[in-house]
């Protein structure tokens, strides 16, 4: 009887260890690659220039003044946010609200008040260049819309349109310019890419990655408890077994 439990125990340890075993590679490879990471540089903040401060506060126009003029554009229904951004050297109001039950966002001059329209091609490679360092030339310019960023894409979850500002630079960095924001949103380099690689084979979760508790991933878990307990017992039970044939 102990000897088929033996052989039940050593078929679920071995076929449960084939079935699991290039998930816990990866979930190995990847928690290596995570502690010998530097998160800064997979954020890309070395290469992000320290947003400047806005330090012309005169003449700046009332809020009120602001809402009215958007007004003419469109109604606001709710006020998401309000704050103030520097937008290539000139301050801006930054105004997220609800329309009609969408969300809108628009740019108004500090200054005069003046809805501005979204970024063109070059103020937004004007703002990637601002805010990245080294200086690096400019290798490809890319407009995105909607449809064209599925959720594999390294810009998924983030505000369309924008534009995908490659610099010619060893860290393969990409800038991502949201049109309507008027900022650099995203920092993706090669870095980036493998963390995001192995975050997917360690969560499991090849769609949007940030399912953790997806079902793939709790059945492996659960797999691979099964393995190890198995394990376990195969060792204690031939550990006691070879102790009595020595004794005998």
């Amino acid at each position: 009887m102990k000897t088929k439990m033996m052989i039940y125990y050593r078929k679920i340890h071995r076929y449960f260890g084939v079935i699991i075993g290039i998930q816990f590679l990866f979930w190995t490879l990847g928690g290596i690659f995570f502690t010998w990471s530097n998160m800064d540089e997979i954020h890309g903040d070395f290469n992000r220039k320290p947003q400047k401060l806005i330090s012309d506060l005169k003449d700046w126009q009332n809020p009120t003044v602001v809402f009215a003029q958007i007004s003419k554009i469109n109604q606001v229904d709710s006020l998401v946010s309000f704050q103030t951004i520097n937008f290539l050297s000139e301050p801006f109001y930054q105004v997220r609200y609800f329309s009609a039950g969408q969300q809108e966002i628009v740019l108004v001059n500090a200054k005069t008040g003046e809805v501005r329209p979204p970024l063109s091609q070059n103020e937004a490679e004007q703002l990637a260049c601002e805010v990245f360092t080294p200086d690096s030339e400019i290798e490809k310019t890319e407009y995105l819309l909607e449809g064209m960023v599925n959720k594999h894409h390294e810009y998924r979850n983030q505000p369309l349109p924008a534009y995908a500002i490659k610099f010619a630079h060893n860290s393969g960095t990409t800038v991502y310019v949201s049109t309507e924001y008027g900022q650099a949103l995203k920092f993706r380099n090669s870095n980036w890419r493998v963390f995001d690689f192995f975050w997917m084979m360690h969560t499991m979760d090849y769609q949007s990655r940030d399912r953790i508790g997806n079902t793939l991933l709790r059945i492996f878990s659960v797999l691979g408890l099964i393995t190890i307990l198995t394990g376990f017992v195969l060792y204690f039970k031939t550990f006691r077994f070879r102790r009595k044939s020595k004794v005998q």
